[in-house]
């Protein structure tokens, strides 16, 4: 795999993670109540628990995505 090619993918990586983040937080932000039904008829959870696990699991998405890929794209950006 080239560098060129390793770029192209981490570029895309990234904006197609953050794509996945953003409907994420589309979700949780606009239909809250929806998502929270549908999970509480699978868990037993209550709604301040419910949102304390998804901002984090956000959290951690992000971070992920940061570390994974954003960075590495960001350093052959400038190596090449």
């Amino acid at each position: 795999m080239t560098p060129e090619l390793l770029q192209g993918v981490l570029g895309w990586a990234t904006l197609i993670n953050f794509g996945i983040l953003l409907w994420w937080f589309a979700f949780i932000a606009f239909a809250h109540d929806l998502t929270y039904k549908l999970h509480s008829q699978w868990f037993n959870i209550p709604v301040d628990k419910f949102d304390a696990i998804h901002y984090s699991a956000m959290a951690v998405f992000k971070l992920g995505v940061v570390l994974f890929n954003l960075v590495p794209y960001l350093a052959l950006r400038i190596v090449l």
